[in-house]
């Protein structure tokens, strides 16, 4: 099954039913887990690197409390969205994970390190900076700004939150945005409301002007990934991350900004099952 047309699976969790998907079941010794960022539901992820990751891995998407068809409240922290995602793995049934966080999602994955260590088998923090980081504490404005600029051009915000702002930028996700467009109705995961994107945006500021984290408690094998070209999460903070995590790998991909998983899917997801599977 491809993820295009995969449709929500769902399980309770402290009295709220929680929206999943999953390819690959069985694939993989651990399954990879992968948390979505800001305003993302279940059908913001890229169909093409799912379906890639699926050859060799067992892949769980996840929409948290208060997202997308997830019932509940979005949790008002970093930290207590890293609980409510724990809670989440371990009624799934899972004692130990691969963990993959993208943008706020690679926020609770290095709160889920610090707060259950052993359930993270191999980490992956890709578009994210540490708590704290560079510029962190500015993604309200930027997604704000953002928004109004393609609002007044017509166009999906990602276009600017996840692609450099050039041509080349547009080609690219243009390519990237069209695939995520062909899901079916039937197939669709629920919008992301307004008030859970605001809570959500509230938490990353908090996140961000916090004290600065020096990532000690993080011994997992860490892989980083970014464009040379973030303007959402500067690219700068990839750096720190990897600076600061003595056991981890950085990529850094070229003419790319927040979205560089995605524009460069083919090459991520070889670099991530090679990093797996060592």
């Amino acid at each position: 099954m491809s993820y295009i047309t995969s449709k929500n699976q769902y399980l309770m969790v402290a009295g709220n039913q929680i929206a999943y998907r999953e390819l690959g079941k069985g694939k993989s010794e651990f399954p990879l887990v992968m948390l979505v960022h800001l305003a993302a539901t279940l059908d913001n992820w890229d169909p093409k690197l799912l379906d890639l990751l699926a050859e060799k891995q067992h892949v769980i998407v996840l929409d948290l409390p208060g997202v997308g068809a997830s019932q509940g409240k979005v949790a008002p922290s970093i930290p207590e969205m890293a609980e409510q995602t724990i809670a989440i793995v371990q009624e799934l049934g899972y004692k130990r994970i691969n963990l993959l966080g993208l943008s706020m999602g690679g926020m609770i994955a290095q709160e889920i390190v610090r707060t259950n260590n052993s359930l993270v088998n191999r980490l992956i923090l890709a578009g994210t900076g540490p708590r704290g980081g560079k510029e962190m504490d500015k993604v309200t404005g930027k997604t704000f700004r953002y928004m109004l600029k393609a609002g007044l051009q017509g166009v999906d915000p990602k276009r600017y939150i996840f692609y450099n702002h050039d041509e080349e930028g547009g080609v690219e996700a243009e390519r990237v945005l069209s695939r995520m467009v062909t899901r079916k109705t039937e197939a669709q995961d629920k919008k992301m409301a307004v008030t859970g994107f605001l809570t959500q945006l509230r938490a990353i500021k908090r996140w961000g002007k916090a004290a600065q984290d020096d990532l000690s408690y993080i011994g997992q094998p860490t892989l980083i990934v970014n464009g040379d070209k973030d303007m959402q999460v500067p690219t700068e903070n990839s750096y720190d991350m990897h600076q600061k995590i003595a056991n981890s790998q950085l990529i850094i991909y070229p003419k790319a900004g927040h979205g560089s998983i995605f524009q460069y899917a083919d090459e991520f997801s070889k670099a991530l099952s090679d990093f797996l599977e060592e």
